[in-house]
């Protein structure tokens, strides 16, 4: 059997967690829910299946020495870092990269570090099966999730029923993916979850490293020159500056739309986990109970005549009187007032500030 190898893709900054995610301490690397970080709680859960030598990193300076921290059990030497962001495509591909020299016949699981799983045991099924899928051909395997709900803030894969020459996998949940859409509006939305062939797009893949290799080379030409370049400069002392070279070449673009939607050989597993991108406050909101009164309070927190209300205090005391269906979010420098139901506009105020240029508040 195949090493398997696991990849956390963790070099986003979370701007619609404004104002607890900063560049320096972006979502992951926060207490969003429970007791650990979401990219902790990521790393558990995978270290049941991968261990911890064979799982790495991919994130950016800013983030290094944080992650370093909270991921102790992962040698230094497998933290990738990004010179600049360059959108999942360019991530994937320097992950794959490093693994594809070091162990040529290698097995990636792509992970964001950022998700939330209820059912762990469940999911490890689910990978331990995109494993065998991607083991047993030169496929792309994509996970993807029953929809409960016509939700718009995902991205939708639609699958075939027929049966080809992975038939035995077809009963643990496993077809060919006809097409990838965007996020939809309500009405199509609604239409993907009545035709009962559509599930919400993960953002979780698993292949052979030489087979993500192939497909960037076959869609992506000028990434994998890039890419070649570096691969040719790993263990030299040119190594930072061909990665910086390289990066700076490298145009943004998804796996997802450079490859995925492109490649001809790409399969889903259908998840039933639990699962969540988390993405926004509401969905925090969502995700946490709440009191007799629909409230939840993190922190120092008052109310009266106050319901349905999400409060983090921070290091403040916090005190409602008389309100309702309000996201309330406070640092030691900023506080977030929204509305329900309008938290994922909080990344448009942060663009905002971002080119008002107030940048000690980033």
């Amino acid at each position: 059997m195949a090493n398997v190898y696991a990849v956390i893709m963790a070099g986003g900054v979370g701007a619609r967690f404004w104002p607890k995610s900063r560049e320096r301490s972006p979502k992951q690397l926060l207490e969003i829910l429970g007791a650990q970080t979401m990219i902790q709680q990521t790393f558990v859960r995978i270290n049941r299946l991968v261990p911890a030598d064979n799982v790495f990193v991919v994130t950016n300076a800013n983030q290094v020495e944080e992650i370093q921290r909270q991921l102790s059990g992962i040698p230094n030497q497998n933290v990738l870092i990004e010179p600049v962001g360059r959108n999942t495509a360019p991530c994937v591909g320097l992950a794959a990269t490093w693994i594809h020299r070091a162990d040529p016949g290698g097995i990636m699981i792509v992970l964001p570090s950022d998700h939330m799983i209820r059912d762990e045991d469940e999911f490890l099924r689910v990978l331990r099966t995109a494993i065998s899928v991607a083991e047993s051909g030169n496929v792309l395997v994509t996970i993807g999730i029953n929809p409960t709900h016509p939700e718009t803030g995902y991205g939708y894969i639609q699958y075939s029923d027929e049966r080809d020459q992975f038939n035995e996998f077809h009963s643990a949940g496993v077809f060919r993916v006809k097409t990838f859409a965007e996020k939809p509006n309500l009405e199509t939305a609604e239409k993907f979850l009545q035709s009962g062939d559509f599930l919400w797009n993960s953002g979780m893949f698993v292949w052979k490293a030489q087979s993500i290799i192939r497909e960037i080379g076959e869609y992506l030409p000028e990434l994998s020159e890039q890419l070649g370049a570096i691969r040719d400069a790993i263990g030299t002392t040119e190594y930072f500056e061909t990665l910086r070279t390289a990066y700076g070449m490298m145009r943004s673009i998804s796996i997802d739309y450079g490859v995925m939607e492109k490649s001809a050989y790409v399969y889903v597993v259908n998840g039933h986990f639990g699962w969540s991108d988390v993405g926004s406050w509401d969905e925090v909101v969502r995700l946490t109970a709440p009191d007799e009164k629909g409230n939840v309070h993190r922190g120092k927190v008052i109310t009266k005549d106050s319901s349905y209300n999400y409060i983090d205090a921070g290091n403040r005391l916090v005190a409602t009187i008389g309100v309702e269906d309000l996201i309330v979010v406070s640092t030691d420098d900023t506080v977030l007032i929204c509305k329900k139901g309008r938290s994922q506009d909080v990344k448009d105020l942060v663009d905002y500030i971002r080119r008002k240029q107030m940048n000690e508040y980033l």
